[in-house]
């Protein structure tokens, strides 16, 4: 779902990047307010999972693969603010340093990755657990499930909008694809996420307020694991945007592309097997990943001290 330079005109760009300046202005409000500085290790190690999972394109139907996006699951963890900073913080890593996702289309990748299915795909969350008349542990994995699954298709339904204003592709060809497309990404999707909230819920069901000895070391060590030794081997296919522009018949202008990417498609220049350049980019852009959202909390953290500080001593 990464839009490349040349889908959007400059208006939508334009338009979609206020949109995502917006929402995340309102994340860093709410984060700055409630984010505990034990939690700072744990929106970098989330940033750093993201990134290794988006990695890891799994064949879905009809010569098309998915990736874990993993918004949802961020936001049923550690809040939807903290995951729209989270989505942030990778999407602007995978663009300035791989070229995944185009940098005038940047905006637009925010607000549909970060914000509309973060946001939309949590409170979809919170209405289906609460109606929903299970055992707790059973509910939240459902809900959790449905509202990735929801999130995932939600998210490009925005995107076949903006194709549209930008007369990249009509509506009617463009919505009826897209969502098509997404809602069986958005299977596997579901299914990942359901499978690492039942984990959670099974074994660490306190992980975001308690810290654990040695926890962020390991969870780090695992997300370079995941792309140094699996990552390689992801599935070739193109993901579902890629397939829908193909079926639909829009490509992308890549001659003026706005950014030259230092780790352009997940590969280093000076390395010659294909494999090992994406296991090392990928490793580089994981710690990126980790360094960007941790760097980010240990900046909203001083603030937060502050405030508190402040409404002590005026008791």
């Amino acid at each position: 779902m990464h839009l490349p330079d040349g889908f959007l005109d400059a208006k939508t760009a334009l338009l979609s990047t206020g949109a995502a300046a917006a929402g995340v202005s309102v994340a860093l409000c709410q984060v700055r307010t409630t984010l505990e500085p034990r939690q700072m290790p744990m929106l970098g190690l989330a940033a750093a999972f993201i990134f290794a999972a988006q990695m890891l394109n799994f064949p879905v139907a009809g010569g098309t693969s998915g990736h874990l996006v993993g918004g949802v699951l961020t936001a049923i963890l550690l809040g939807p603010s903290a995951a729209v900073l989270v989505m942030t913080c990778v999407l602007i890593v995978q663009c300035l340093m791989f070229a995944d996702g185009g940098l005038m289309a940047l905006g637009a990748n925010i607000f549909n990755m970060g914000i509309v299915s973060v946001c939309g795909g949590y409170a979809v969350f919170r209405v289906v657990k609460s109606f929903i008349w299970m055992e707790e542990t059973r509910s939240t994995v459902f809900a959790a499930a449905f509202a990735a699954w929801f999130g995932t298709v939600l998210g490009s339904i925005f995107c076949a909008g903006e194709l549209a204003l930008s007369q990249t592709a009509p509506w009617t060809l463009a919505f009826p694809a897209m969502a098509y497309v997404h809602m069986i990404v958005g299977v596997g999707e579901g299914l990942v996420t359901g499978l690492i909230t039942l984990t959670v819920v099974r074994n660490r069901p306190q992980l975001v307020v308690t810290q654990h000895p040695g926890f962020l070391a390991y969870g780090l060590l695992l997300c370079l694991g995941l792309v140094l030794f699996v990552a390689p081997f992801a599935c070739p296919w193109p993901d579902g945007l890629e397939t829908v522009a193909s079926f639909v018949g829009f490509k992308a202008n890549q001659t003026h592309s706005a950014l030259k990417a230092p780790l352009g498609d997940y590969q280093l220049p000076f390395i010659g097997s294909a494999t090992f350049a994406t296991a090392v980019a990928g490793a580089i852009g994981t710690i990126l990943a980790f360094a960007a959202a941790y760097g980010l909390a240990r900046i909203l953290v001083p603030a937060l001290n502050a405030r508190k500080k402040d409404a002590s001593s005026g008791n």
